[in-house]
């Protein structure tokens, strides 16, 4: 199995906003905006490992400005990573008025994608080749997030497995909420 750089399977989809897109507030839905992430990051991976890909994970998607209806909104992805059947996904959302020409930045993502063979089973994929320091940085953030991931993922279970109930009283006192047990 043959390293694949970067670039080659780096993938813009850009798509106009339209009004079916949009919330009851007028803005572009984060759903819509979700399913086009996971379209590009499907395609990007999927490029890279030369099979189908599925998502197992998403991070960090926070909406940092609202998209308009009749905005162009590009997504851009790129591999930043690869393991031994996962690939990490980066992927820059920007919006762009086509009036004024303005573009912004609406959020940064990763998805976290799995190679699967005929099989249906994870399947290797290709090593990456780092042409150029983005690439190198990118590869090296990725495996930090990994590292934060495994140690929120471990904190989170040990979180709800030592809930007191008990506890209750004093662990909610400063809390908005009311406790009302109707046994």
């Amino acid at each position: 199995m043959e390293a694949r750089p970067v670039r080659s399977s780096q993938t813009t989809i850009t798509e106009l906003m339209i009004p079916s897109y949009a919330n009851f507030g007028g803005k572009i839905h984060g759903g819509i905006l979700l399913s086009m992430m996971d379209k590009v990051a499907y395609a990007c991976a999927s490029k890279h490992a030369g099979t189908y890909c599925v998502t197992v994970s998403v991070d960090k998607v926070e909406f940092l400005q609202p998209v308009e209806v009749g905005e162009l909104v590009s997504l851009k992805a790129s591999v930043n990573y690869v393991g031994r059947t996962s690939l990490m996904v980066g992927i820059r959302v920007e919006s762009e008025n086509v009036k004024s020409g303005e573009i912004k930045h609406t959020n940064s993502c990763f998805f976290t994608m799995v190679a699967k063979g005929d099989d249906n089973k994870p399947m290797e994929v290709p090593k990456l080749v780092l042409e150029n320091d983005e690439d190198i940085k990118r590869f090296i953030e990725a495996m930090r997030v990994r590292e934060i991931k495994e140690k929120v993922r471990e904190e989170m279970d040990d979180a709800k497995s030592t809930i007191e109930v008990s506890m209750a009283g004093e662990i909610l006192k400063n809390e908005r909420c009311i406790i009302k047990l109707t046994r």
